[in-house]
């Protein structure tokens, strides 16, 4: 899942500064010489090669690249006891230090890495204007492309209604906020979205994924009348899979990103086209949620 092809996962950043014209190359990324001891690269690279970073008035396209080498566990478990047992035989004793365990696991996974190839994730992002769209929602990749920006001088930040809003956190009984920019008031929002009749759940292969007292429950399939039953009970609403209007997605309501965004992919001679007609989908939604959420923010304490 990315921008550009398939269904969409997208977090949605807040720009609070760049400059006029940043300098991607900058942080380009460069592979890892396998004479090296790097074990890792995180870069940028243009969405095609040799393509303009700049694809519209305000608008850069990118994509974030890390390549990390790391070799496989299993194969060092059984490098290690070959090595185990050719010291064993070695030495003549029965067991192996502890120490030089340590060193031959050293040794194992320094035979792998030097024939390992790295493994490569790639992060579609759009930097448009003062908003930063970015192709996952998972935390750890989240944190390298803001790092990576930060090296041409683009800072942004996850961009939330409550934040932009500067409303007082709420507490719950049923869990512990435990990131700066989650909410209980994003899943307050998502139950009380359930109201809307512009808003269904999912309803043969919904989803869902709630907090009660001291554990997390998940949900899957025709989940609408245990949904309702767990909300009764005062469950909190965490994520959920929905149609919005003509339109299916999964909120994260607790981050505030959307996942398995149904896009129609329409094919256009230029992936500039195909791209940008993705991301008015992408911003139509956020837009509309943002919206919805203005209109409950009352209710929501």
């Amino acid at each position: 899942m990315g921008l550009l092809t398939g269904s969409a996962s997208v977090t949605r950043f807040k720009v609070t500064a760049r400059p006029e014209e940043p300098d991607f190359d900058e942080a380009r990324f460069t592979e890892i010489d396998p004479v090296a001891p790097v074990r890792e690269r995180i870069g940028i690279v243009p969405f095609e090669p040799g393509a303009p970073y700049r694809i519209g008035h305000g608008r850069w396209a990118f994509r974030v690249r890390v390549d990390r080498l790391k070799p496989d566990p299993t194969l060092v478990a059984e490098r290690l006891k070959v090595l185990i047992a050719a010291e064993r035989e070695a030495t003549g004793e029965p067991t192996v230090p502890a120490r030089t365990r340590r060193q031959l696991r050293l040794q194992a996974q320094e035979e792998l890495l030097s024939r390992a190839a790295p493994r490569s994730k790639v992060i579609e992002c759009v930097l448009d204007d003062h908003w930063l769209y970015v192709g996952t929602t998972a935390n750890t990749w989240l944190g390298l492309v803001v790092g990576v920006l930060r090296q041409v001088d683009v800072v942004a930040e996850i961009s939330t209604p409550w934040i932009d809003r500067s409303e007082p956190e709420l507490e719950s009984e049923q869990f512990e906020v435990r990131e700066p920019w989650q909410s209980v008031r994003g899943c307050r929002f998502l139950k009380a979205l359930l109201a809307d009749p512009e808003v269904t759940v999912e309803p043969e292969s919904g989803g869902a994924r709630l907090a009660v007292r001291g554990a997390r429950v998940s949900l899957t399939g025709a989940i609408t009348n245990e949904l309702t039953h767990l909300l009764e009970r005062d469950a909190e609403l965490l994520a959920a899979k929905l149609l919005l209007e003509d339109t299916s997605l999964r909120l994260d309501a607790l981050n505030w990103r959307v996942s398995s965004l149904s896009i129609s992919n329409d094919h256009h001679e230029s992936w500039i086209d195909t791209l940008g007609e993705r991301l008015e989908t992408v911003e139509a939604v956020f837009e509309t949620l943002d919206g919805k959420y203005a209109a409950l923010a009352g209710r929501l304490g």
